[in-house]
């Protein structure tokens, strides 16, 4: 599977941003996604996943009640809604696929990577 991200961007704190993640094929469905961040200077961390279906999703808790993971598996898309953005958010924001029904929170475990987009929170 092939990802692409997009809709990063700059914007000020308390505001919101709505990353996608595109996937190629037509299994899309079969894939337990993620969302991983990476601030200036740190290494990427788990921020959001969701299982094959939808039902289930996982965040960290950094992002808990500020951040809304969603799929359609219908458009081969998987959403991060961010809100509440503060400047700790800043970071690049990578998609991420594994084949199956887990939705594991280490980046060691997904093998397939979209190339990131960058969100850049202000004060």
């Amino acid at each position: 599977v092939q990802l692409q991200a997009s809709g990063g961007g700059l914007v000020q704190a308390g505001g919101s941003l709505r990353l996608s993640c595109a996937a190629s094929g037509r299994t899309f469905s079969g894939y337990g996604m993620g969302w991983f961040r990476q601030p200036p200077g740190k290494e990427r961390e788990f921020v959001a996943g969701i299982n094959w279906s939808g039902r289930n999703t996982y965040y960290a808790d950094s992002v808990k009640g500020r951040f809304t993971i969603s799929r359609d598996n219908a458009k081969n898309t998987v959403y991060l809604q961010m809100n509440s953005l503060n400047v700790e958010d800043t970071a690049v924001y990578y998609c991420a696929a594994r084949w199956g029904t887990e939705v594991p929170n280490m980046r060691e475990r997904y093998p397939y990577w979209g190339q990131g987009t960058l969100v850049t929170v202000s004060s």
